[in-house]
């Protein structure tokens, strides 16, 4: 396979400074209608029992459901959970199916063919929208009493699991669970096209007061030799969860270079009592409880994009909403920067529009996601109609990730308007290398009235994005003038021109 040559720019040579900036660069007029803008959705499997009691014909239909309610709520990319408890909501050789899909772990589905993960991809890129596969990277077991199957790991090798409370982890200070979890990884970027590997804040476990974590065996054995004093247990830890972020970032870049990597980590990196570099705030720490120092990647390129949970509401009194927005916006080196919402929270406390309007303000953050994406399907609080009619009331592009590749594919050729019996359609030429990142993948279409400029930065204007290269028309009594265009966008979202054609409708 061919290895372009942007994988190599973030992992050798990305030299960053991004806290250096003016404080007056810091923020920005808020585009109510931005045409760029990363909005998101998790949604969890972990716990869900809505799936285990359906068969594969009804999860089929309800997931197809599921990805359409998103699309009409402008949602362009969702965060699926395909690995909550080292099992898949896939196909694997490597790990059993998921309890949270058919209520037994290791029980496939009714139907041997249906693959979820598979159809979610689907489903999500014939309406231009992504999806992330969100993996949870150390936990095994979710409670004592939920049994793995016959197959899985531990039963092989339970030297290599920890329990903790009543939870069972793998041990992160062992090497080869790192480069098991890097094959779990390998092996769902080279056999589906996911546009993103996702990582949630759960790294080593959050802490149980006055349990400490059992890790003294692995620390004994490997920390000596790795320059780790024995009163340097956390810097060990944290050194840990930097292999393995390094190593999955290699992994997934010499596999597909084009499939990024992104960590929503907890919303606070340090408090400023333990950091003066930190954010006033006072709660529990990426960096000094769960050994998570996503501002190291961040700064060192391991990951593609960095989406901090900042779940509280606006003047909470440890952790303020509008206080760690500013931190994040001016302490990510500048890279591609996304804020977690807490829908309930937010719909509760009646927030939300205010937080995404502060967000917009931010002149390094580049969108939302929303916790939890079951919400948007219930419109609870009215939330889906608000997202439709205020927030998103215009279709938005993912940003480019120009830190990976920065260009511009070709123009589509022969753009024309094609009239059948019972059709009218706009239908293009572009040829596409799905193995070739810097082609096209996938196509806007822009719309403009007769005799308004064609403007392509303005988002009003996009009717749709696809990955086909037909649009169909539609019908208006054949009285009105319209110009579309459309643009070619590669597998980073850069745009190429427009190529234009005059229709009547």
């Amino acid at each position: 396979m061919q290895i372009f040559r942007y994988t190599l720019i973030p992992l050798f040579a990305l030299i960053l400074v991004g806290c250096g900036v003016s404080k007056t660069a810091l923020t920005r007029t808020a585009d109510p209608t931005p045409k760029r803008e990363f909005r998101g959705v998790w949604v969890q499997t972990a716990f869900q029992d809505r799936y285990r009691k359906m068969n594969s014909a009804a999860m089929k239909h309800y997931l197809a459901e599921m990805i359409r309610e998103f699309d009409e709520a402008g949602i362009n990319a969702v965060i699926f959970q395909v690995r909550p408890e080292a099992d898949a909501f896939y196909q694997s050789d490597i790990e059993p199916w998921s309890r949270f899909l058919t209520g037994v772990q290791g029980k496939a589905p009714d139907d041997p063919t249906f693959d979820p993960l598979a159809f979610l991809i689907d489903e999500c890129h014939k309406r231009g929208m992504e999806l992330h596969a969100w993996l949870n990277p150390y936990r095994v077991q979710a409670g004592a009493n939920s049994p793995l199957a016959p197959n899985h790991l531990y039963r092989r090798e339970p030297e290599r699991f920890l329990q903790y409370g009543n939870q069972l982890f793998f041990d992160p200070g062992l090497p080869q669970n790192r480069g098991y979890i890097c094959d779990v990884v390998r092996d769902i970027v080279s056999r589906y096209n996911v546009d993103a590997i996702h990582m949630d804040d759960y790294f080593y476990p959050y802490p149980i007061a006055g349990t400490p974590f059992p890790d003294e065996r692995s620390f004994n054995t490997y920390a000596a030799s790795q320059g780790f004093s024995p009163s340097q247990r956390d810097d060990w830890r944290r050194n840990n969860v930097n292999l393995l972020i390094q190593q999955l970032k290699y992994t997934i870049a010499g596999t597909k270079p084009w499939v990024r990597f992104g960590i929503s980590p907890f919303g606070i990196y340090r408090n400023k009592r333990n950091d003066p570099n930190g954010s006033d705030t006072n709660g529990l720490e990426n960096y000094g409880d769960l050994y998570a120092d996503i501002k190291l990647w961040v700064e060192k390129g391991w990951i593609d994009y960095n989406l901090p949970q900042l779940y509280w509401e606006i003047g909470h009194e440890r952790a303020d909403y509008t206080t760690l927005l500013h931190w994040w916006n001016a302490h990510n080196f500048e890279q591609p920067l996304y804020i977690g919402q807490d829908l309930q929270r937010s719909i509760d406390k009646n927030e939300l529009d205010i937080k995404i309007r502060q967000s917009r303000q931010m002149s390094f953050v580049h969108g939302n996601c929303y916790w939890y994406g079951y919400l948007v399907l219930e419109n609870s609080g009215g939330v889906a109609n608000a997202l439709k009619t205020t927030l998103h009331r215009t279709k938005a592009l993912i940003p480019a990730y120009t830190h990976m590749h920065k260009g511009r594919p070709a123009r589509v050729k022969k753009l024309t308007q094609v009239f059948t019996e019972d059709m009218h359609f706009l239908t293009w030429e572009h040829r596409k290398q799905p193995r070739n990142p810097e082609t096209a993948q996938k196509f806007v279409v822009y719309r403009f009235r007769r005799g308004e400029s064609v403007d392509i930065g303005r988002a009003e204007n996009i009717v749709a994005v696809t990955p086909d290269n037909f649009f169909v028309l539609p019908y208006e009594g054949g009285r009105n003038g319209y110009t579309y265009a459309v643009t070619p966008l590669d597998a980073f979202w850069n745009e190429g021109k427009p190529a234009r054609v005059k229709v009547k409708l």
